[in-house]
């Protein structure tokens, strides 16, 4: 296809790092309304790679430019001067979003300068009893390790170091996790339990250093003295000022006060609370949490306002069907689970969500009822955001007065009602798309996460949630007003389906799994968003 100068100097713009936010946008919906487009917009970053590559030529690269076909003898002429900035810019940009906005295939290659995606942190959060935090009060289950200082204030929390260490600290804690293989504790109870890949990791304090040699060890630290408990294996002792070292093995302990006086013992096991005991606790608190949350599932079914509800987490078997809860569950069918895979849902139970990952997943639904307003709701865990749009809940065309709702692969809530047939020419859009700022990052793989959309026609405003927070609102522009909302077929995870004549479909599906989804005919409270979330969060 040829394109409009815009279109072009939209794509030189993003080369370039030069495109404004309302120009960007603008490119954004052109790309979402024009198929043409999204598929020459593909074909020059497969021009960028084999350029980059040394398999494609100047003249083919113009011929992209141009629309024109080039001679074979000799170099084809750009018409103006901004195209031969095009081509600079793919030598010089290398990947056209290297602080992409919009996704892009991923391409291994050495001269690749974009940015790798990174994370902070030396080991992560894997579980809680009663956990209250002086430092962090938003540590969950999850969360990466902070690389300073923690303090537990009361309660039990697991950690599990990148080396493959896990300790498991008992409140009132005060710790420092300097590496892997490295921290220091200024108070607390610990025990640690070290595989062999990871011996020689050492926890330090003010009486001294023990040094692990395999295979568990605990500590008792106060402000007077550090005390060393020997499980299974064998640790090293260094105390402080001391240039020799003890070796302690099994059963022995020892106590060292701040004055510098030290006590052998006999080692205390019982003292301390171990990962199998306090896993044991975890697993029957997240069974007693579900069936709390069962309960209110139940509850929350009966809400008048619900157009379609399904709670992935209710007992029983599903035979490739999801049914809709809903009071008046005539307003949308039940759904038809279509390569989902079974999977394990927030409350740790083995069957009660579904897994999107597998290319083609969905859940394909229809829903009769038209809405003035709505609230879309999910509980979410996901793996990774490795392509364009990441759905979570689209009709299967994009009719007028029909809402998609999705992830883009930065990070941003999407959501939009389409309003009218968009005119590319006249620059007028279809839609209004209401992003969030980015609410996900690579280190929150894998985190259960409940996600939220409301959209209120008495006032045209858009707000998303996240876990019981408002994170973005925006009143639509007045000539984007929707005050009917339309969804019919539709699909739970999934956007777009092959045809007859064109077996070739775009990978939407969300690369991870889902527990509980619902539809609500209003606008709920950013109150009612927040107590849904208490109700839900595992």
């Amino acid at each position: 296809m040829k394109l409009t100068d815009q279109e072009q100097r939209w794509i030189e713009d993003y080369c370039n790092e030069t495109i404004s936010a309302q120009e960007f946008e603008h490119f954004q919906n052109a790309m979402e309304a024009d198929a043409n487009l999204r598929s020459a917009f593909r074909k020059y970053l497969s021009l960028d790679a084999g350029l980059r590559q040394g398999s494609e030529s100047v003249q083919e690269i113009g011929a992209a430019w141009t629309g024109h076909e080039p001679q074979r003898d000799k170099i084809v002429a750009f018409p103006g001067p901004w195209q031969w900035a095009a081509v600079a810019a793919l030598f010089i940009v290398g990947v056209f979003f290297a602080t992409r906005p919009l996704p892009v295939t991923q391409l291994a290659d050495a001269g690749d300068n974009r940015v790798e995606p990174s994370a902070q942190g030396f080991g992560v959060l894997t579980g809680v009893e009663d956990a209250v935090w002086d430092s962090h009060p938003e540590l969950a289950p999850g969360d990466l390790l902070p690389a300073d200082e923690i303090r537990l204030k009361s309660g039990v929390a697991q950690l599990e170091l990148f080396s493959g260490v896990t300790i498991v600290v008992e409140g009132t804690a005060a710790f420092e996790i300097h590496s892997s293989m490295e921290m220091s504790v200024l108070q607390g109870r610990m025990r640690a339990n070290v595989p062999e890949p990871a011996h020689g990791f050492r926890i330090r304090s003010a009486e001294g250093e023990v040094v692990d040699l395999g295979t568990e060890f605990a500590v008792n630290i106060t402000p007077d003295k550090s005390e060393v408990h020997v499980i299974e294996g064998s640790v090293e002792w260094h105390a402080a000022g001391e240039a020799d070292k003890q070796l302690m093995v099994k059963g022995e302990a020892i106590s060292s006060s701040k004055g510098g006086g030290e006590q052998r013992m006999v080692a205390k096991v019982d003292e301390f609370l171990g990962m199998r005991e306090l896993n044991q606790r975890l697993n029957a608190g997240r069974s007693s949490r579900r069936d709390e949350w069962l309960a209110h599932s139940l509850d929350l079914s009966r809400d008048p306002r619900l157009v379609a509800y399904y709670p992935m987490s209710r007992p029983g078997q599903w035979h490739r069907q999801l049914s809709n809860e809903a009071l008046v569950p005539q307003a949308a069918t039940d759904g038809a689970i279509v390569a989902a895979n079974r999977a394990v849902d927030r409350f740790g139970h083995s069957n009660g969500a579904l897994d999107f990952s597998a290319t083609g997943s969905r859940v394909k639904v229809n829903v009769a009822q038209e809405l003035s307003s709505l609230t879309f709701m999910a509980w979410v865990k996901i793996d990774s955001l490795d392509r364009w749009y990441n759905s979570l809940f689209l009709t299967d065309g994009h009719e007028l007065n029909e809402p998609h709702w999705q992830i883009m692969d930065d990070g941003r809530l999407f959501f939009s009602v389409k309003r009218r047939e968009a005119d590319r020419e006249k620059k007028l859009w279809d839609k209004h798309i209401v992003y969030s700022k980015p609410f996900w990052t690579p280190a929150m793989s894998g985190k259960w996460t409940q996600i939220a959309t409301t959209y209120d026609t008495s006032t045209f405003m858009v707000t998303h949630y996240v876990n019981g927070r408002q994170i973005h609102r925006e009143v639509l522009p007045e000539n984007m007003h929707v005050g009917r909302v339309k969804i019919g077929s539709a699909s739970i995870g999934n956007w777009s389906e092959p045809t007859r004549d064109e077996s070739k479909f775009s990978v939407r599906n969300l690369n991870g799994s889902m527990d509980e989804f619902a539809i609500f005919s209003a606008a709920l409270s950013a109150d009612e968003i927040a107590e849904l979330y208490r109700n839900g969060k595992p």
